[in-house]
């Protein structure tokens, strides 16, 4: 057979995965559906691509949201150093930000598809423009492929690396859920993860485009807190997202009818600290009504929705407001409520939750439990992280020991 190896799917893990394949000598075949392979990686991080985080074995594992352990020997055998080694062999150099999340010093995530590309180019591996229509077993072992446009490959291992359901847009359609179900695979529920979530509340509208740097988020879902972190958010015409809201969405297991978000917007300072900085900041406007003396404190835009959710009337002078006024300004700045209705959708989400039971996956090969031959990797499998590089890196790791195995 001309191609022992095939891998469906040319992202991050299928790429990885056919150049290690290919390094150890054996001719690979990679069939993706898409025009270009790796689109996804095209829209991740904003256009720059956060392709990893800088931290070691039990980051990664910390920072997985389901399924951490079944990672560790795919962690163990390609961690972040790895793939910071990969990309700036194949001549993209790096730099690590805030939070050990590492990019491409162009900030351009094409490089970073460019980087997996060439690499897989020069280690031999052979890219189609295919689409596949089903997979062929014998004696419970994988033997082929057939395309929808009739061709067909045999092959003795075959990796699904299909991606998630998230995207659409860039391939990610679920072929692969379908193709290991037909296969005898337990499929795991499957929902949207890492996306943006909406309110009730309508200020959010008003302030769309907004963005919060050092706030802390608290997530309560069905009353109890289920994430609390400090970073970045910002609004939006349907409520809130940014890295914290993202990773908040991963936190909870599904949405509850009592789901409450609360940002605390001055998360260094405690309630009393905070009452003695509106004391002194008030001394220099006393005459001036509340509305028009928060400048110092908050962005513009936020003033009349914080004030608002206090309960106090905007247009009480400050040298007018009570005790109890005061310190309901200072609880809501310190837990400023909103009420979560819904997550967004697959096609704003970053990754999807679920997927390819891991019960059925060899963790030390990424090798199906129940057929020969065949290998998963990659967003596929149900595993996900948290924002910050983690799921790409999961995506090199399952992708680099599955093509080692292969």
């Amino acid at each position: 057979m001309e191609y022992p190896i095939i891998i469906i799917g040319g992202g991050a893990a299928g790429l990885m995965a056919a150049t290690t394949a290919a390094l150890y000598g054996k001719k690979v075949l990679v069939l993706e559906k898409m025009p270009r392979p790796a689109r996804k990686i095209m829209i991740t991080g904003k256009g720059r691509c956060n392709l990893t985080n800088n931290t070691d074995l039990n980051g990664l594992i910390a920072n997985t949201c389901r399924n951490g352990r079944f990672l560790y020997s795919a962690f163990s055998r390609f961690g972040a150093e790895d793939t910071i080694a990969f990309f700036e062999r194949a001549g993209v150099p790096l730099k690590t930000e805030r939070g050990n999340r590492v990019f491409p010093v162009s900030d351009k995530s094409v490089d970073i598809v460019d980087g997996l590309v060439n690499s897989a180019k020069k280690a031999g591996v052979k890219i189609l423009n295919k689409e596949v229509e089903d997979i062929i077993t014998l004696d419970g072992a994988v033997s082929a492929v057939k395309c929808t446009d009739g061709t067909r490959f045999e092959c003795e291992s075959l990796l699904i690396a299909t991606g998630g359901k998230s995207y659409p847009t860039t391939g990610s359609t679920g072929d692969g859920y379908t193709f290991a179900k037909k296969l005898g695979h337990t499929i795991t529920d499957l929902r949207p993860s890492l996306v943006p979530m909406e309110v009730y509340e309508g200020f959010p509208e008003q302030l769309s485009g907004l963005s919060l740097k050092n706030v802390s988020l608290t997530l309560k879902n069905g009353g109890k807190v289920c994430y609390k972190e400090q970073g970045e958010m910002l609004f939006t015409h349907f409520g809130i997202s940014g890295p914290l809201v993202l990773s908040a969405s991963a936190a909870m297991d599904k949405l509850s009818e009592d789901c409450k978000a609360y940002i605390d917007l001055k998360p260094a300072l405690s309630e009393e600290q905070l009452d003695k900085r509106l004391l002194r900041d008030f001394e220099s406007c006393k005459n001036k009504e509340l509305i028009n003396s928060l400048d110092a404190l908050l962005p513009k835009k936020l003033i009349p929705p914080v004030i608002a959710s206090a309960g106090v009337p905007p247009k009480t002078r400050v040298n007018a407001l009570t005790k109890e006024q005061r310190l309901s300004l200072v609880k809501t700045l310190k837990a400023l409520p909103l009420t979560v209705t819904a997550l967004r959708s697959y096609n704003e989400a970053v990754v999807t939750r679920g997927g390819v039971s891991v019960k059925e996956i060899d963790p030390k090969t990424m090798e199906s439990k129940l057929i020969k031959g065949l290998f998963f990797a990659g967003e596929v499998i149900d595993v996900d992280a948290f924002t910050g590089g983690f799921n790409l890196q999961i995506a090199f790791s399952t992708g680099y020991l599955a093509g080692e195995n292969m």
